[in-house]
């Protein structure tokens, strides 16, 4: 793919000395190296409290987006029983929930762009997208998150004047842009089949409600175990899909290593229910759309939280998502087929 500014081009608005202005996160970009355990908010609003338990006096509050120090890791004897991990931070206690393991890695610019797109994932706390329009001009939308997989289709002078990635977003076919040092791109072989040798009947996945675990099988041998998030129990307005993840035997049909979810809107609100971004799909249900996926926005394993799909940690969901079949072909950004089992009770 052609790209609109060449390597030189950069290197001559570099040399302009261009101000840089605040569309990325709040932090250094020379923050690269490992600075300890860090966590964003992922919620409007979390509690410090002065004890491991939500019992005990909260001593201030954390807003969305806030990165917060961690010093320890905490299992409070007070739970809450599905997920009793805890952090102490300065003051107090909080609990993991809502809150994202985050780092900061600042990439080399990627100038040669796959024709049919090239998948990266967001390497800071969060980045602010932008978008061009002749009328408008630059207008902040999405802002992505870190761990989250986007498809990069060409590199562009961004309105700082530095390097930007030009994303596609499949769900509405809009672009924006992104500055190119907050994403890396994503080797093909880092997504490659995983026990491929095994035939796919060999191959299945249990989906426990009640115990709110995924479990893979080889040969009815167990290869991974772990606990998730599936859909909330709770009443929908007719027409509406419930949000409890259905029961019954079904196969991954679709894959998709980034996907938009939500409500579809073109916005730049960070309350609105959108997620760009979703990394390592692995569709199930086609009705509805349930699905395994990684997840960014909490970390309450083993309790119910989603819309029906199953949330699982990003490493566990792109390990699922190289193990079972259809095998996803690295230059699409979807691969259809009739693939692995899934089980769910």
């Amino acid at each position: 793919m052609s790209n609109s500014l060449s390597r030189r081009d950069f290197l001559k608005l570099s040399a302009l000395g261009l101000s840089s202005l605040a569309f990325g996160p709040p932090f250094n970009d020379s923050l690269t190296m490992d600075t300890g355990m860090v966590v964003r908010v992922a919620h409007p609003s979390i509690s410090i409290y002065a004890e491991p338990n939500d019992q005990s006096k909260i001593v201030y509050q954390r807003f969305r987006d806030e990165l917060i120090n961690v010093y320890d890791e905490v299992i409070s004897k007070d739970g809450p029983e599905w997920n009793p991990n805890w952090y102490r931070v300065w003051r107090g206690y909080v609990h993991s929930a809502h809150l994202q393991l985050v780092k900061t890695r600042i990439n080399p610019v990627l100038y040669d762009i796959q024709e049919n797109g090239q998948l990266a994932e967001v390497t800071v706390p969060f980045t602010q997208t932008m978008r061009y329009t002749k009328f408008y001009g630059w207008e902040p939308v999405y802002r992505l998150y870190y761990e989250s997989t986007h498809w990069i289709v060409d590199v562009e002078e961004g309105p700082d004047g530095s390097p930007w990635y030009k994303l596609i977003d499949e769900l509405l076919d809009i672009d924006y842009h992104v500055p190119a040092r907050h994403l890396r791109p994503i080797l093909p072989e880092e997504y490659a089949p995983i026990s491929p040798d095994v035939p796919m009947a060999k191959k299945w996945i249990e989906v426990s409600l009640t115990n709110q675990t995924v479990t893979c099988y080889e040969n009815d041998e167990v290869v991974l175990k772990t606990s998730v998030s599936t859909g909330l129990n709770r009443r929908t307005l007719p027409g509406q899909f419930p949000t409890k993840t259905p029961t019954g035997e079904y196969n991954i049909f679709s894959k998709m290593p980034s996907k938009h979810m939500g409500d579809g809107h073109l916005t730049s609100d960070i309350e609105a229910y959108e997620l760009p971004g979703v990394p390592w799909v692995s569709f199930f249900v086609a009705e509805s759309g349930v699905a395994f996926h990684g997840t960014y926005w909490h970390r309450n394993w083993g309790v119910p939280m989603s819309h029906g799909c199953i949330n699982m940690r990003t490493e566990e969901a792109k390990w699922l998502f190289r193990w079972t079949t259809p095998v996803e072909n690295p230059e699409k950004w979807e691969t259809i087929g009739y693939g692995t089992r899934v089980w769910v009770h």
